[in-house]
């Protein structure tokens, strides 16, 4: 499980530091790192993407909905393993779609890890503490 909200930056090549606490979750350093949803990136140990796979292998190709949603997280995905300093290579696409340039927050989210733009992140944030009593309300029937 990932948790947890750590400050990086990406270097001049592209390439973001894991935090270490993150990089012991990923199984001989594979992962899959994709666009995520809110203008983020997702990155999932290899483990985790396969099981995501199973799921969207069971949604109907027949429903635009659901093939609009495939392109989107498979197109942009890209598999690979961490570097021997616990780096991640971040694409062009992936940055540009993130709004990452250089500082990028880099968050715990159970099963998979979130790559965030400070400024994203931070906007994120403040438009949603707003609303977080309402959604565990929502969300949390006990």
């Amino acid at each position: 499980m990932f948790m947890g909200e750590f400050n990086h930056n990406v270097d001049e090549k592209g390439r973001l530091m894991l935090p270490s606490k993150f990089r012991d979750g990923l199984i001989n350093n594979e992962y899959v790192i994709t666009r995520g949803l809110d203008n983020c990136l997702f990155l999932f140990p290899i483990e985790e993407w396969k099981e995501f796979e199973e799921k969207m292998k069971k949604l109907s190709l027949t429903k635009k909905d659901a093939r609009a949603f495939i392109r989107f997280l498979f197109s942009g995905a890209t598999n690979d393993i961490l570097d021997k300093q616990g780096r991640i290579k971040l694409s062009d696409t992936l940055k540009k779609y993130a709004n990452i340039e250089k500082e990028v927050v880099v968050t715990g989210a159970f099963n998979r890890i979130e790559i965030w733009s400070k400024e994203n992140w931070e906007d994120y944030i403040s438009k949603a503490e707003d609303t977080f009593e309402d959604i565990a309300e929502n969300l949390m029937d006990l």
